[in-house]
């Protein structure tokens, strides 16, 4: 019997990766490339989805050309996307009106402050799960419409994933978890509701239509690189894609995604459950038929912090250095970074805050900045799963982690000692990849779920700090956000 194989799709923030997966659920071949982050003095990020789009087809081409493979024999794909990334685009001729909005871009804020104003901020909550934020695709959707010459076209406006899934199938659809981020969704009656998209002046008919998450999407040859078309069998948002691939299949279950900023996420079952201290309600996956919730924190800026201690303030030449100088740091220093380059997100959803260094001292160096640069992604992801611990119980004792940042044993480390839970580190890293080409698999009968995770291995972290010390520098930290807020 001859392998067949599953082709993965990853379009994240900062790239995109294709992954073939052979018929037991391993990883064969892997090709990345990375597109223009374009960021103007305003602090306004955005994608060129042209280039996206490009890269695309081109890591596909590449995947299939490096693994060697028949390519008659893949038989399905599995898309997963940076979520709250928004973009219009013309239905007729297929073009952009815009670039795409990045999830990190604020430049959405007087739109939410005019919806907060008309006091319809807790209306947007209570229907869509999510706090009213320009973090989330609506208020930058709206901004495109507000800001381009749009008049008499038909239009198009989605995630990234529904401008692939139009691209290469020519349908215009998205599945249930990247829906629910987009702050235009009822999470409950599990439609576009015409009341949020009212207070944002969007059109409803310009949306995608919303099926499962294991749906068949539509059918694509990816631009000729196939002989014969082939189905999209799962879409997911990238977060949703980890949490699947980690196996977070039972309610209590939790994971932590380190990208370019992160995602804290728990299975809480087929309820949806709402918190007002800074936690987001969203979808976590559709799939034969059946909804799953999750709460989930979002935090803008965790990988994107070494990229900037490597990038702008060439501290050091590469990520990897990070962990061994943050080790050699002085112990007594007490240097705090608050990474507020565009806002802080959960807990606090503050978009007009910025960052700072605290706490510096005479002797403080390089060393102790990028140790505090590292120190700040866990800090933050420990303020949202405090809050999360606060709000619901949490029987594990561990958490699954996964995303780049997860190679870095100071940072993995701190994180379990700060937190005071097992950190379990998967030896594979693209849990996206993996989880939306789990679901495709498993949809077209190629996988057993019983069988193919088993195929994940991990590396634990378990915590060391003593707890007066966890408690000194947690309260350093806190005392640094204030600075901020």
């Amino acid at each position: 019997m001859s392998k067949k194989y599953i082709l993965g799709i990853d379009q994240s923030t900062s790239g995109t990766k294709a992954l073939l997966f052979d018929d037991i659920g391993i990883i064969v071949a892997r090709y990345d490339l990375p597109h223009e982050q374009i960021i103007n003095d305003k602090g306004w990020v955005e994608h060129d989805p042209l280039e996206i789009f490009r890269n695309v087809i081109k890591t596909v081409k590449n995947v299939l050309e490096k693994s060697g493979i028949d390519r008659s024999a893949v038989i399905g794909i599995g898309i997963s996307n940076q979520r709250e990334t928004a973009l219009v685009w013309d239905r007729e001729s297929g073009d952009p009106v815009y670039n795409a909005v990045v999830w990190q871009c604020a430049r959405g804020e007087d739109i939410c402050k005019r919806i907060s104003n008309d006091g319809k901020a807790e209306k947007v909550r209570e229907i869509t799960g999510l706090p009213l934020s320009p973090f989330f695709s609506a208020a930058k959707i709206a901004w495109v419409l507000e800001n381009t010459e749009i008049r008499d076209r038909l239009l198009c406006a989605g995630t990234i994933d529904s401008w692939l899934i139009y691209k290469l199938t020519g349908n215009f659809s998205t599945d249930y978890s990247n829906a629910s981020r987009t702050q235009l969704f009822d999470i409950k009656e599990l439609r576009w509701s015409e009341e949020i998209c009212s207070f944002f002046g969007i059109d409803i008919s310009i949306l995608p239509q919303v099926i499962d998450s294991d749906s068949r999407f539509g059918y694509t040859d990816i631009e000729g690189l196939l002989d014969i078309p082939i189905p999209i069998h799962c879409v997911m948002g990238d977060s949703h894609g980890a949490l699947f691939g980690q196996g977070c299949f039972n309610p209590g279950m939790l994971k932590v995604t380190y990208g370019t900023g992160s995602s804290i996420m728990m299975n809480i079952g087929k309820v949806p459950l709402y918190y007002e201290k800074g936690i987001a309600t969203s979808i976590a996956w559709g799939k034969s038929g059946n909804v799953e919730y999750v709460l989930e924190g979002n935090i803008n800026y965790t990988g994107a912090v070494i990229k900037w201690i490597v990038d702008d303030l060439n501290l050091i030449d590469t990520p990897e250095e990070s962990s061994g100088l943050a080790a050699i740091a002085n112990p007594e220093d007490e240097t705090y970074l608050v990474p507020a380059f565009s806002g802080l997100g959960a807990p606090y959803w503050n978009s007009e805050a910025r960052a700072i260094i605290c706490g510096m001292s005479r002797t403080t160096g390089k060393a102790e900045i990028v140790r505090a640069a590292l120190e700040s992604i866990a800090y933050q992801v420990s303020d949202v799963i405090n809050i999360i611990r606060e709000t619901i119980e949490i029987d594990s004792e561990f958490f699954q982690v996964d995303g780049g940042a997860t190679c870095n044993d100071y940072l993995m480390q701190f994180q379990s000692d700060i937190t005071g839970f097992d950190v379990h580190v998967p030896v594979q890293k693209e849990l996206s990849g993996i989880g939306v080409s789990y679901m495709a698999g498993i949809a077209l009968g190629l996988y057993d779920k019983d069988v193919v995770f088993n195929n994940i291995e991990r590396k634990q972290y378990l915590p060391q700090m003593d707890s007066d010390i966890r408690r000194r520098k947690i309260e350093g930290w806190h005392e640094s956000v204030n600075r901020v807020l």
